[in-house]
C-alpha cells in the first residue's frame, strides 16, 4: 500500500473506535521523518487502547506491519510506527498539550469527516496553513 492509502485506513480505523478530531497531516513537504501523521482524539485510556488495537488489526489485515509503539497503561499518548505513517492517539488534554496540529502548522491538513470539534477546535483556530482548508483529498 501507498503511504496515503495507509494513512487513510488508519484514520478510518480509528473513526470506527469512535475517535474524533481525526486528521491527518501530510508532513512530507516539510519534514524526513514520515509523510503523514495520523492524529484522533479519544475521551479516555480504554478508547485510546481499542482505537490503537483497531488500527493495528485494519492495516494488519492489509498486510501492513507496525514497526513501533509506544504507550500503554497509564499513558495518554499512543503513538503506531508504520514507516511512511505515524499514528498518534491522544487523550483530549494531551493532545491540546502537545498540539502537533500547532507544530506541524506548515503541513496540509485533511480531515477526516470534515471533524473540529473538542480538542481539535482550539488547536486548529490557531493554526495558520493555507492548506487547513484543504478537506477530503
Amino acid at each position: 500500500m501507498e503511504a496515503w492509502e495507509i494513512a487513510q485506513l488508519a484514520a478510518a480505523a480509528a473513526a470506527e473506535k469512535k475517535g474524533y478530531d481525526v486528521l491527518i497531516l501530510d508532513i512530507s513537504p516539510v519534514s524526513l521523518i514520515a509523510d503523514y501523521f495520523v492524529i484522533a482524539s479519544a475521551s479516555n485510556k480504554i478508547q485510546m487502547a481499542a482505537i490503537a488495537d483497531n488500527v493495528e488489526q485494519r492495516l494488519a489485515e492489509q498486510g501492513e506491519s507496525i514497526l513501533h509503539r509506544e504507550g500503554r497503561g497509564e499513558a495518554s499518548w499512543i503513538l503506531l510506527d508504520y514507516g511512511a505513517v505515524v499514528v498518534h492517539v491522544f487523550r483530549e488534554e494531551a493532545r491540546q498539550f502537545y498540539a502537533l496540529e500547532r507544530l506541524w502548522g506548515d503541513a496540509p491538513v485533511h480531515r477526516f469527516k470534515d471533524l473540529t470539534t473538542g480538542a481539535n477546535s482550539a488547536i486548529m483556530a490557531n493554526v495558520a496553513s493555507e492548506y487547513a482548508s484543504n478537506d477530503g483529498e
